[in-house]
């Protein structure tokens, strides 16, 4: 199968290695085994998609009503999401997400590409979890609008151990409305993850991040774009990516304030860890600012962990493999402490402290 994919020539392109999702195209499907009920965090609604398709035995949507999706995008990728998805639709003041809606993706191999859509009526609330897992390139759009004052928390884990994992999300919110996504990047798969947050009434929030964290010869790619398009907004940005052996992890953020958004509140936080010095982190903030009256800033920072630190946990018998996975540890938990969940959150520390002690 041919596809038209961009380069690593193109600018937002140039650090994502899409070389080989033509092979996983046509890679035949095989046995993966998934404990699909050791993935289930909490009570509530769950759907289960297997190689794109919904499982019905598997699941029990709730309010998610799964079927032909309207999801068009330009995006290279999200574009390739078209057909059959999974959709929420909130009426005025409706809540769902307590305990929340949980979505289970398994991959058996080739290509699977699902469309999403999540419209959230004035202050309607949910929350959202999905989870990555098995092999294959699993390609996913995800349209998102909030009305007034309406509140939507995702948290996303990708735990696949092979093949690719490619996540494009479009949000538009409306006056007052907050969006929260945290990510988890915490299997062996390469990842695209790429969003675009349009803020176009006054006084809402977004905030999108996360941990990646990769080793061998895996790479990792985030490209995050908020447009505030109306006074008063704020959103943040705050990453912490983890490299070892060989492997590559790269942040773009970019911040865009239009000349009527005044009193914009943009902050980017951008933080890379080199386990060894043969792995690679980019990261890259941006601000547009078009407004005069606004606060926004940003930080990106790279290193290597801290050798007094490691020096004073090894002299009290620490090991130094398990020395490392603390730090390593200590240095993306404020990227996970964003989800607001207790047992979402504490399910997704524990993935990232068994990739840690893989290491370990």
């Amino acid at each position: 199968m041919s596809l038209s994919l961009p380069s690593t020539r193109d600018e937002a392109w140039r650090w994502s290695d899409l070389s080989g999702l033509e092979a996983l195209v046509s890679q035949s499907k095989r046995d993966v085994a998934v404990d699909v009920a050791s993935l289930w965090i909490g009570t509530g609604p769950r759907l289960l998609f297997v190689d794109g398709r919904y499982e019905a035995e598997g699941s029990r949507p709730g309010p998610v009503v799964v079927g032909a999706v309207d999801a068009a995008s330009a995006h290279p990728l999200g574009r390739l999401a078209q057909g059959n998805g999974w959709a929420l639709t909130l009426d005025k003041d409706a809540v769902a997400g307590a305990p929340p809606i949980e979505i289970v993706h398994v991959a058996t191999g080739g290509a699977n590409h699902v469309p999403a859509s999540i419209e959230l009526a004035e202050d309607a609330h949910a929350s959202i979890v999905e989870t990555y897992v098995g092999d294959g390139w699993a390609n996913r759009l995800t349209r998102i609008a909030l009305g007034r004052s309406a509140r939507l928390m995702r948290a996303i884990r990708i735990v696949q151990e092979t093949g690719f994992v490619s996540l494009r999300d479009e949000a538009r919110l409306d006056a007052g409305a907050s969006l929260v996504t945290t990510l988890l990047g915490g299997g062996g798969a390469g990842t695209r993850l790429d969003a675009e947050i349009r803020i176009e009434g006054p006084g809402a929030f977004a905030e999108h991040g996360g941990a990646l964290l990769a080793r061998g010869e895996q790479r990792h790619d985030a490209a995050v774009v908020v447009h505030h398009g109306s006074a008063e907004g704020t959103s943040r940005q705050l990453w912490r990516a983890v490299a070892d052996d060989r492997a590559t992890t790269s942040m773009a953020a970019r911040v865009e304030v239009a000349r009527d958004a005044q009193k914009t509140d943009g902050e980017q936080s951008l933080r890379g860890l080199m386990l060894k010095r043969t792995a690679t982190v980019n990261l890259k903030p941006e601000l547009e600012i078009f407004a005069d009256d606004v606060k926004c800033a940003h930080g990106a920072t790279v290193g290597e962990l801290d050798a007094q630190a490691l020096f004073y946990m090894t002299s009290r018998g620490i090991t130094p493999d398990r020395a490392r996975a603390l730090l390593t540890q200590a240095f993306i938990a404020d990227a996970l402490s964003r989800i607001g969940d207790e047992a979402v959150r504490e399910a997704f520390q524990a993935d990232a402290e068994a990739w840690l002690e893989e290491r370990a």
